[in-house]
């Protein structure tokens, strides 16, 4: 299995069309408009299977790409030949299924779907070299040994515009072309433009990447729309693993609630002269996005498989431009197998607080009823049979009560991470990024199928040798990265309610103990923090690299170090005390520099 420093999942779902419909244009003169449809997914993480909620009268059923497949064969029918399926990266790290088949069995699920492009995300960097062993920290082992294989097995094009070598300032020779891709629908002849964000380095292991510079994207944007038109492409649309979010997304052209400023997909637009894309699908931070930003449709839906965008572009049928006045976007679409009758969703985060009324029901779209597709059911089945006994393998504990978690405070989940990896350690102090817990760890018997949902990743378990002085530098490093609240053990810290790289006020030992600037401390974290991500390489660069010591000679991940230890120390499962983690403020400093309804934004 292979490593992963994944992202946050975001549990809003305050932005949300109310409905998914189908709309005609009638507005032009002489010959209808060419209806195109433009239907983006991202941030899979390797949840091609869906998942299921069990609640008294039944289950409920949502995601995975044999009920994608369902959805797709109904727009498809409704608009024959101009459909366009694209994905905006992150397509693997993030399940038993994906991990253990280094990302081949939803690349095996995408050939499946027919999509036409893919953009190449953080965590596409993640399997490092083929095998077992996820960092490249041998000389003969190769980096994108894993990614390699899954560019060769697609049968799309999986796009990045803004790679390049760092030694050479080449495109690298393991990815074909120049991020972009030309296709046709209807007569009309669409470029496709993928990017990655910058943010890459910091996001995923650094040393996969450690060779390769990720460019910034509105130069790279430019140049590769004005390459497009020049082979003929008469739309450009791009499919970016970048993204933002926005509070309310009933209101297309009010971009009033959404993080402009902080946004890396909406400050790629600000930068670009109006018309350069004509669509633009976004992805890494989990959130919606249903909006016309600088004149052009952009359209983000959530993660994990269970959701997806249209956006209807309609094309003068003599000049082929868009006729913008008739685009429509719908983001944030479910993708159910059965909803609740209730709430009419399969969203476990609007199912859940009517748990005990619960009753399921078949999901129709455009009039037709959703059944999951035969065919992408048994291409999934052979791997998920392999991984079922692992799954469900029992653990012999019991959670006594759910342990949750959350990216922007203190959390339960979190502290009893950080508590366990101390105690395990020895160590003086604890810290974990909050993008690296992926679920809830849930009451009831422990499977090491649950355990895993929330660390999906191989990290080894590192520590870091540090004065006083010096853990005082790395903590408002951590803080001050807009990575989230890094949960804690062993501290008590102050934050600035909003985040920014001055966030970190200070902090004491637990129980308000002084930090003492020349006595020295062992802090336990993953390897991924160790090795520079989440904001932390520029700190680490200040200090001896002696002071590291990257937990490669345990020869365990953090995963299954900490399963040995719950089971040695079943008192370990008990809900931590709160008080870790205190704000300062009331954050309306922070709403006025962010201006009014923007939020944070994710990493």
């Amino acid at each position: 299995m292979k490593r992963l420093a994944l992202l946050v999942l975001v549990s809003t779902v305050s932005c949300r069309t109310a409905t998914e419909s189908s709309t005609t244009a009638t507005g032009a003169k002489g010959a209808a408009p060419i209806r195109l449809t433009l239907v983006g997914t991202n941030d899979w993480h390797g949840w091609v299977m869906g998942q299921s909620d069990t609640y008294k009268n039944g289950d409920i059923k949502a995601g995975g790409a044999p009920t994608f497949a369902a959805y797709l064969k109904i727009l498809r029918e409704d608009n024959p030949g101009g459909v366009v399926l694209v994905d905006a990266g992150d397509l693997f790290q993030g399940t038993l299924m994906s991990n253990n088949t280094e990302g081949s069995v939803v690349i095996d699920a995408f050939n499946l779907l027919g999509f036409d492009a893919a953009a190449i995300g953080n965590h596409e960097f993640d399997y490092g070299p083929v095998g077992p062993i996820s960092a490249a920290t041998q000389p003969d082992m190769d980096p994108f040994g894993a990614l390699k294989a899954r560019l060769a097995q697609a049968r799309f094009p999986m796009l990045s515009a803004n790679i390049y070598v760092e030694s050479t300032g080449l495109r690298p020779s393991w990815l074909p072309g120049d991020g972009t891709v030309l296709i046709e629908r209807k007569g009309v002849k669409i470029g496709i433009i993928g990017l990655t964000t910058p943010q890459t380095p910091s996001t995923t292991l650094p040393i996969n990447v450690a060779s390769l510079r990720f460019s910034p994207m509105p130069p790279e944007t430019l140049g590769a729309a004005q390459r497009l038109r020049e082979r003929g492409a008469e739309l450009v649309i791009a499919v970016v693993h970048a993204g933002g979010r926005c509070g309310d997304c009933t209101k297309p052209h009010d971009v009033s609630t959404c993080d402009l400023y902080t946004g890396e997909v909406f400050e790629l637009l600000n930068s670009l002269p109006p018309g350069t894309l004509d669509a633009v699908v976004a992805g890494h931070t989990h959130a919606q996005i249903s909006h016309f930003v600088n004149g052009t449709p952009v359209m983000e839906s959530f993660a994990l498989g269970r959701f997806f965008g249209l956006t209807e572009l309609y094309v003068d049928p003599v000049t082929h431009k868009v006729v913008k006045d008739l685009t429509t976007i719908h983001s944030g679409v479910e993708i159910c197998e059965t909803q609740d009758q209730i709430s009419h969703s399969c969203d476990s985060r609007r199912v859940r607080p009517h748990a005990d009324v619960v009753k399921p029901e078949a999901v129709t779209f455009r009039g037709q009823t959703i059944t999951a597709d035969e065919n992408v059911l048994v291409a999934m089945r052979p791997a998920e049979k392999r991984l079922q006994e692992l799954q469900e393998q029992e653990l012999g504990l019991s959670v006594p009560s759910t342990f949750g978690r959350n990216y922007e405070n203190e959390s339960a989940l979190g502290s009893l991470v950080a508590d366990s990896m101390r105690d395990m350690i020895k160590a003086d102090i604890a810290i974990m990024n909050p993008g690296g817990l992926r679920a809830d760890l849930k009451k009831g018997p422990l499977k090491y199928g649950a355990v895993f949902e929330v660390f999906p990743f191989d990290n080894t378990v590192a520590t870091v040798e540090v004065s006083g002085e010096q853990l005082e530098r790395m903590l408002a490093a951590a803080f001050g990265s807009r990575k989230g609240v890094f949960q804690v053990s062993g501290l008590e810290v102050k934050l600035d309610r909003c985040p920014a790289p001055d966030r970190f006020k200070g902090a004491t030992l637990s129980g308000g103990k002084p930090i003492e600037k020349d006595k020295h401390y062992k802090v336990v974290m993953p390897d991924f923090l160790a090795r520079g991500g989440d904001g932390l390489g520029p700190f680490l660069n200040t200090i001896d690299p002696g002071q590291v010591d990257l937990g490669e000679r345990r020869g365990n991940n953090i995963r299954d170090e900490l399963v040995t230890y719950w089971q040695e120390h079943r008192e370990a499962f008990q809900q931590p005390k709160s008080g870790r983690v205190a704000f300062l403020g009331d954050g309306s400093a922070c709403a006025a520099t962010m201006k009014p309804g923007a939020q944070p934004g994710s990493p």
